[in-house]
C-alpha cells in the first residue's frame, strides 16, 4: 500500500475561516440543480426559520475538500491524487449553513487500511462557526488505486 498507514489518527491544523456568501450558495444550488427558493431568496429562507439564504446540505463538501487538501498535498502521506477514486461521503448537520457564516474546519484522518491492493483513507472534517460551535461533520472515504 503506497498510503502511509502511520497517518491514521492524525489531526491537521484548522483551515479557514471560510466566509459563506449568498452568491456562493446560489451558485452551488445552480450547479447541483436545486430549485429551492431558500437557496436564493432571503425572505423564503426566513420563512423557514433561517437568518439568511440556506445552503444545500452538500454545500459543506466545498469547505471540507479545502481541509482535506492538507492530507493530499502532504507528500509523506503517500497519496497519489492521480490514482484517487471517491469512495463515499456523508454529512451530519448540527445546524444549517447560511449566508453570513464564517466557518473553519479541522481535518481528522480516522482510518487507513488496505483492501484488494488499494489504499482506503477515511477522513472526518469538523466544521465550526466563528464561535467554535459545531456546524457540520463531513466524513469521506477515498480509494487510492494500487499499481496492479
Amino acid at each position: 500500500m503506497a498510503v502511509n498507514p502511520d497517518y491514521a489518527g492524525r489531526e491537521y491544523p484548522p483551515v479557514g475561516p471560510f466566509p459563506v456568501t449568498a452568491e456562493e450558495i446560489a451558485a452551488f444550488a445552480d450547479a447541483i440543480g436545486s430549485t429551492s427558493a431558500a437557496h436564493r431568496d432571503p425572505a423564503a429562507a426566513q420563512a423557514l426559520g433561517h437568518a439568511d439564504v440556506v445552503a444545500p446540505p452538500t454545500f459543506a463538501v466545498r469547505l471540507a475538500q479545502q481541509c482535506e487538501a492538507q492530507l493530499i498535498r502532504d507528500e509523506d502521506a503517500g497519496i497519489d491524487f492521480s490514482r484517487v477514486v471517491h469512495g463515499e461521503e456523508s454529512f451530519t448537520h448540527h445546524r444549517p449553513i447560511t449566508a453570513g457564516d464564517s466557518l473553519s474546519g479541522v481535518l481528522h484522518v480516522d482510518r487507513i487500511r488496505e483492501a484488494g491492493g488499494h489504499g482506503m483513507v477515511s477522513t472526518r472534517v469538523e466544521l465550526s462557526d466563528a464561535g467554535g460551535a459545531p456546524v457540520t461533520t463531513v466524513k469521506s472515504t477515498i480509494v487510492v488505486r494500487g499499481e496492479g
